[in-house]
This record gives C-alpha cells, structure tokens and sequence, in this order.
C-alpha cells in the first residue's frame, strides 16, 4: 500500500477505497459480535441491545465521525458503571430503563462539549490516574465474570463488590459446572493462547471469532439448550421486539443517583473516547489529524439515540479500531459496514446466536480486563517514576472500595499533593505563566514555574495558536517542575508540528533532574541557595 498518496476520505476515491473497507468491516464486524453480547449481558442489558449499540456505533457514529479508522461501539470500560447504575436503579428492567435516561442525557451532554469544543479537557487528566482506572475497571471485570466463567448460579454472586467476589473464588470452583463451565474455562484458553500468536495470520482471524466456532458447536454437542439451567445459553431475543423508546425519566426521589450515573458515563465515555482517537492518530498509516471534537459530537449523538432506544453507552473503542487498522482499513466506510454486517446479524442470525454460552463470552470478557489490568501497567508506571506507580495503585485501591469517580479523584489529588511536596507554588496549580516572544526569526514560549496537568490547558492553547513552519523554542529556564502528562503532551506536540513542516527544541531541558530513567519521567529543577 502506498501511504505517500493523498489520504482517503469516505467523500473521494470511495470505489478505489470500497474493497478493503467492506473486508475490514467484515472482520470487525465478526470481533464485535460476541463482545457486543458479552458487554450487554454483563451491564445487566438484553444482549441484543449490546448489538444495538454497534449497529447505532457503526451506522450513525460512522457517518459523523471524526476520527477515520475508529470504530464505535459498546465498551467493556463502562461495564461497571451500567451494571451498578441497573442495580442502583432496582435492576431488571425497570432498572435498565431508568439506565438508559442517564444514558441519553450524557449523549446530550457529549453532544454539547462537542459544540463547545471542550475534547481539549481530556489533557487534564493525569496519565498515571487514568491507567489506574482503567486498570481497576479491568479488575472490576475480571472480578464479575469469574462466577459466569463457571457458571455457578447467580445468586453465589449476587451484591457482592470485586473484593468480596475474589474471595469468594473458592467457593465458586466447588460449585463448577463440569459442562458450561469447561466450556468457559477452555474458551478462556483459547481466546488468551490465540493472543499470544504473533504469525500474521494468526493476526488474521479475530479471537472472539475462534471462540465462537469452538463454543458453539460444544454447546450443541453437549446439548446445553435443553439440560443446562436457564442462565446458562444467551438470551438474544427478537430486534424488532424489543426496539422501542424504552428510557424512562420517572427518577422521583434518587435524582442524586441519576445525575452521578450521568455524570459517570458522559465523563469516563468521553475520557476513553477521546484516549482512543489520540491513540489512533498514532497508528494511521497516513497520519491523519482527527477533529477529537467532532468525534465527541458523533459519540454523543449516537449515544442519545441508544439511550432512547435501549442500547448501551458508546465510545471509539481502541481494540476494534486498531483491528480495523490491521486489516487495512482506510475510512469510515469500514465503520458504517461492520454496523451493516451487525443489523444482518441481528435480523437473520438469532438462532444462532442463542447457542453461544455465557460462559464463553465471559471468557471473552475477562480477556479484555486481562488486558486493562496487565501487571506491565505497573511496571511501565514505575519506570516513569515510583510516584506515578503510587499514583496507579492508589487509583486502583479507591476505586475498587469506592467507585470511579472517586478513584479517579483520588489519584488526581495525590498526584497535586506530590506536586506542591516538590515545591510547585500553589498560585502555579491552575496558571501557566507562558508567554511568547519572537527573536532571531523563532517563536520562543517561555513556561512558567510549573507545567503540570492541572494547567496545560492554557499551554495547549498557546501552542495551538502556533503558526504550522515555525522554529519554536520550548524554554524551561524559569520553570521548577515538568510533570510526566505535560512532558508527554509536549513530545507528542513537538512530533505533530515537525511533520507539519516547523521545527520545535527545549531549551534548559537538560538541566532538569528527571525523576527516573525513563525519558518522559517528570523532572524538576533543583533549587540552589
């Protein structure tokens, strides 16, 4: 493929571009299925309406996106908010509809930082908090499907937190379903096994995929359908049943609980969505620059209309976008196939889709929160500095007692206190202190006495209003601490602007002490007396 041509769009050179975007849709497409269910079945939704989703994801966030290669579509990092906002709720289906108003307001709220351009925000979270949430909602997950895994009976694992199912472990392995149970068990196996392939076209073949044609046929040959108990088989449903405005606004005396379920999906939705479209940029083969606020506006539009209908909270979600980059996909196209490929799923596959045990889906499930919780998480955060480890496991430990709100809190106060212990003045937490000068033909930025995550806002303003062909300096000579979130933020920037055509240098970088040997560590500036 030759990248050095002019970048596809969905509007242009749409039958040179058709070929690889239907078979790259066609693959997400098969990634997405099972994990649509898995997502759904675990947030307390009808499966089907995890399907949904990705329809809703792929037919009308793809239309609107603004990020090309993403692909939009339930997200197991909201698992654990939509399952606690179900229970908050009552559970069932009550508490599914009075889910799904929560859902449609954040989709609104999206919709309206999207106008207002506020996807800038997402560079007010420290890096090492956000690990550390996300790494805990892979823990949460973990925790949650490991009774479905054995398909032990729900009421083992009824109201019981992520602590208390973890210590509940033993219990469950003596209640192990010698048939569906296995069936998870070996599902797990292969889904972590296929993994760790690293042949093309190992690549290939979607893992979820593989699962699937191994479970389902074991399903049938043990004859799951007819001598397993009822929680054992998915439970799909009929679409055009089911597809109906079914939010509900009847929130009378727990608005409290309402707004903080609100304010949880739009602001971790948000969070991920917009960590993914960075990520992506990262790996478009033609390096593309997504419009992170146009793709807020297309998530949230998307995500009203699933709240009013009954799916689930979307996001751009990084594994299937960065499947849809491996198999060649070059627009949005790919996107809005792979919601195509699902509504034909939806409407003809049923049957089918209700041989699939929970038990492989948890599988599925638990290798997602493997994934967001892997121990090199730690081991990376410690490498850039034991105060960024501190940071993550502080993170992880509130929001596994707490919640992710106050998780996420939690980290990000801790790492201000860190901050203020290493002398950064107080009236520096929210003011830069930047300010420009043009000398010798370049564009100098001074930086005040701290760049750290809490007002890189203002530095990510001065900098977008740089001229693209510039000769930038970054001159840190005034400035006592550099955290790791602004450090990352600069290199990225000073990447973006050199392939731009302009050139960008440190000044007085070097006389910095780095906090570790990693080179984004954060570094300060000893003082002298």
């Amino acid at each position: 493929m030759n990248h050095s041509s002019p970048s596809p769009t969905p509007l242009t050179g749409f039958s040179s571009n058709f070929a690889a975007d239907l078979r790259s849709g066609f693959v997400v497409f098969l990634l997405a299925l099972p994990l649509s269910l898995g997502i759904a079945s675990a947030s307390g939704f009808p499966p089907i309406m995890g399907i949904v989703t990705a329809i809703i994801g792929g037919l009308l966030g793809g239309s609107l996106s603004g990020c090309p290669l993403s692909i939009k579509g339930p997200a197991a990092g909201l698992i654990v908010i939509i399952a606690n906002s179900v229970d908050a709720f009552g559970g069932g289906t009550i508490g599914w509809q009075m889910t799904l108003g929560a859902i449609l307001v954040a989709g609104i709220l999206q919709v309206v930082f999207g106008l207002l351009k506020w996807g800038r925000f997402v560079d007010l979270f420290p890096l090492s908090a956000i690990h550390g949430m996300l790494a805990a909602i892979g823990l949460i997950i973990i925790a949650k499907q490991i009774p479905v895994l054995f398909n032990v009976a729900p009421e083992l694992s009824a109201g019981k937190g992520p602590i208390a199912l973890f210590a509940a472990l033993p219990e469950m392995i003596a209640h192990f379903d010698p048939k569906a149970g296995l069936i998870g068990v070996a599902s797990l196996a292969v889904a972590i096994g296929w993994g760790l392939l690293k042949h093309p076209w190992a690549k290939a073949v979607p893992g979820p995929l593989l699962v699937l044609l191994f479970a389902i046929p074991a399903s049938l040959m043990i004859n799951l359908s007819d001598e397993a108990p009822g929680h054992t088989l998915v439970k799909v449903g009929n679409l055009t049943d089911q597809l109906r405005i079914n939010a509900n606004f009847d929130v009378a005396g727990q608005w409290g609980t309402f707004l903080k379920f609100v304010v949880m999906i739009c602001l971790v939705g948000s969070l991920e969505s917009l960590l993914t479209v960075k990520a992506i940029d990262l790996l478009d083969p033609w390096k593309r620059k997504s419009d992170s606020n146009r793709d807020l506006l297309a998530v949230g539009s998307a995500n009203s209309l699933c709240g009013l209908l009954g799916g689930l909270p979307m996001i751009s979600e990084v594994a299937r976008s960065s499947a849809n980059i491996a198999q060649g996909g070059r627009t949005t196209w790919a996107n809005i196939f792979h919601g195509a490929f699902l509504l034909l799923a939806a409407l003809l596959a049923v049957p089918v889709l209700e041989l699939i045990p929970n038990s492989a889906l948890a599988a599925l499930l638990i290798v997602v929160g493997i994934k967001l919780a892997h121990p090199r998480e730690l081991a990376h955060m410690k490498k850039v500095g034991s105060e960024q480890a501190f940071i993550f496991l502080t993170t992880i430990a509130v929001t596994l007692l707490e919640d992710l709100l106050v998780g996420i809190a939690a980290g990000m106060a801790l790492k201000l206190i860190i901050h203020w212990f290493r002398g950064m003045p107080l009236k520096s937490t929210f003011q830069a202190g930047i300010r420009m000068e043009e000398k010798d033909g370049e564009t100098i930025v001074h930086f005040g006495k701290a760049a750290v995550f809490t007002n890189f806002l203002a530095i990510k303003k001065t900098l977008d209003d740089l001229h693209p062909g510039r000769k930038v300096v970054l001159d840190l000579e005034e400035t006592i601490l550099l955290d790791h979130s602004v450090l990352s933020n600069l290199e990225s920037f000073r990447r973006d602007f050199s392939e731009a055509g302009g050139e960008v240098r440190f000044a007085h970088f070097e006389s910095m002490k780095p906090i570790s040997s990693d080179p984004l560590a954060s570094r300060r500036r000893l003082q002298t007396t």
